[in-house]
C-alpha cells in the first residue's frame, strides 16, 4: 500500500487505486482501453448561493470551488471534454454510467450523442426519502437520472440480464429504481454533498461488469463506487481533486476491508 501526493498516486492497495489531481488531466495520462466500466457523478454546477433542506434544516447548496456555476457554453464544453477522455479509456465493449439532475444531465445527454456514444437506458432513481421543497412553489425534487451508454453504436456491451431478473423477483427489471438516500451509517467518517447510496452503485456494477473487471470513477467523491467495486471483487481507480474526499474514501475502504496504512 502506498500514499504519495507528489506523483498524484495518493493511495494504492490490491486492485484499488486513488489518484489526487484534476480529473481531465489525470485521465489523459491513463492508457487507452483500460476500463470495462466507468461511473461518473460530475459536478452539477449548483454552487451559486442558493439554499436547500438537509435533515430538516435550511442549508446552503454551495459545495465547493469544483461546483461553481458555469455558463451553458462552459458547462457543455466541460462535459464534452471529460466524456471524450472516458470514451478513449473504455474498452471496446465497455459502458459508462452518468448520474445527474436536470441542472446538468441534458448537456451530458447531448454530449454523449455528439461523441457517438450509444445511449442504452435512461434510469430514474426514485428517492424514497427526498428532502422537502422549502419554497412550496414547485414539486418536490425526488429523482435523479442515470444515463447508461456504450462506447459506440456498433459495439456490443455487457448486461447481466438474468442476474438483474433474479434481483427483481424473477421479473424483467424496469428503468425506475427505488432507493433511499445515503444512510447515516455510510457517512460515519464524513460525507460528500452528492454522495450516492452503496446499494445503488452495487446494482450498477452487478448489471454491467463481471468479477475482475476494471472500473473508473473520474469524480471519486466519497468513494462509494470504489467500496462497491471492491466488495464485488472488481478493480477500481478513483480520481479526485480534493484531498479531503480521498482521505474519506481511504477511511471507508479501511473500515470495509480492515487494512491499515499511514498517510
Amino acid at each position: 500500500m502506498t500514499s504519495n501526493t507528489n506523483n498524484h498516486n495518493y493511495f494504492s492497495d490490491e486492485n484499488f487505486n486513488l489518484i489526487l489531481g484534476d480529473s481531465l488531466e489525470i485521465m489523459k495520462s491513463l492508457p487507452e482501453g483500460s476500463f470495462d466500466m466507468i461511473f461518473a457523478d460530475p459536478p452539477y454546477f449548483l454552487s451559486s448561493g442558493g439554499i436547500t433542506c438537509s435533515s430538516g434544516r435550511m442549508v446552503s447548496v454551495d459545495k465547493g470551488e469544483w461546483d461553481k456555476s458555469l455558463s451553458i457554453e462552459e458547462k457543455h464544453k466541460f462535459n464534452k471534454l471529460w466524456l471524450n477522455e472516458c470514451k478513449r479509456l473504455l474498452k471496446k465493449d465497455g459502458t459508462i454510467w452518468i448520474s445527474g439532475t436536470y441542472h446538468n444531465i441534458y448537456s451530458i445527454g447531448m454530449a454523449l450523442e455528439e461523441l457517438d456514444y450509444k445511449i442504452l437506458n435512461n434510469i430514474i432513481w426514485e428517492k424514497s426519502n427526498p428532502s422537502p421543497n422549502l419554497s412550496c412553489r414547485f414539486f418536490t425534487h425526488s429523482t435523479e437520472t442515470i444515463l447508461w451508454a456504450r462506447k459506440s453504436k456498433k459495439a456490443k456491451h455487457k448486461f447481466n440480464y438474468q442476474l438483474m431478473k433474479e434481483v427483481n423477483g424473477g421479473k424483467q427489471m424496469k428503468d425506475v429504481w427505488k432507493f433511499s438516500t445515503t444512510s447515516k451509517s455510510e457517512k460515519k467518517f464524513g460525507k460528500h454533498p452528492t454522495q450516492k447510496p452503496l446499494e445503488l452503485l452495487k446494482r450498477i456494477i452487478l448489471a454491467s461488469t463481471d468479477e475482475g473487471d476494471q472500473i473508473l470513477d473520474p469524480f471519486n467523491g466519497s468513494g462509494t463506487t470504489g467500496v462497491a467495486a471492491r466488495l464485488l471483487n472488481r478493480g477500481y481507480t478513483g480520481i479526485d481533486i480534493e484531498k479531503e474526499y480521498l482521505d474519506l474514501t481511504v477511511a471507508r475502504y479501511k473500515d470495509n476491508f480492515q487494512v491499515s496504512f499511514n498517510l
